[in-house]
């Protein structure tokens, strides 16, 4: 697998810890350039990776920066050059969508209190597969104590989580020492990254990937499986629909686009 924007790649963590072989593309941190960087087709099965987040972040304090997009293309070119069986993108729940010709296309909604963390960390991801296959991805009940979300800026803030306990909100079962960035870098490298128990769960999905024949999906788009008559999985999903629905209408009335 090609592992894309890897950073410190809790996302390749949980990958490896499923068997998955993992490449790690070019990243800022080690003065890598995306834009620099040309894969030959045929050499990966998968590609999968988090390009930056800010510009549609609802924590967002200033106008996009167009870098956002501008990455997202990058890991959209990187799947067409390398022609992998499947793509995986994770974002916050803001960002567009991605369509790459030659691929189905699938949104997945999942929080870190649904993989067996303690965090409320809610994270958006993009499925794509060459062959049209789904993934659903197993769910377990949302822990009733959590933690507020590990974030990016939290080394910088008064009161912030000690090192351990911050590392293990994200998956990591030991804190990393990361000796060779400054206290605020570390935290910014951790809190960056896609919770490993959530990686863990994509990664258990797409071993079991199937034919959309053989599993109906709910309304939503959350990628949770509905049997029988059900439209969704649950409650939560009809509200979430209501609510784009509004927001549509919204839209529409101001003259905006769909």
């Amino acid at each position: 697998m090609l592992s894309l924007f890897p950073g410190i790649d809790l996302f390749g963590r949980g990958f490896e810890e499923e068997g998955f072989s993992v490449v790690r593309g070019p990243d800022p941190l080690f003065g890598g350039d995306i834009r620099a960087f040309h894969v030959p087709p045929g050499r990966f099965d998968g590609v999968f990776g988090g390009p930056p987040c800010p510009d549609f972040s609802k924590a967002r304090r200033s106008a996009p920066t167009g870098y956002g997009l501008e990455m997202i293309r990058e890991f959209e070119r990187v799947v067409c050059e390398s022609r992998p069986d499947w793509w995986l993108m994770e974002n916050v729940p803001g960002v567009p969508d991605l369509h790459i010709d030659g691929y189905s296309h699938q949104r997945i909604d999942l929080n870190a209190r649904e993989v067996g963390l303690d965090q409320n960390r809610h994270r958006h991801f993009q499925f794509g597969h060459r062959d049209g296959l789904v993934i659903t991805v197993p769910r377990g009940p949302k822990s009733t104590t959590f933690q507020p979300c590990c974030v990016a800026s939290e080394g910088a803030q008064m009161g912030r989580r000690d090192w351990e306990k911050f590392c293990g909100l994200q998956g990591l079962t030991q804190a990393p020492s990361l000796d060779q960035l400054t206290l605020s870098a570390r935290y910014r490298a951790v809190g960056n990254g896609v919770p490993v128990n959530m990686a863990r769960a994509l990664a258990r999905a797409i071993l079991r990937a199937s034919s959309p024949d053989a599993v109906r999906l709910c309304g939503c788009g959350c990628g949770r499986p509905v049997e029988g008559k059900a439209i969704y999985a649950i409650p939560a999903c009809r509200k979430r629909v209501q609510r784009r629905s509004v927001t549509d209408l919204v839209q529409l009335a101001v003259g905006g686009s769909l």
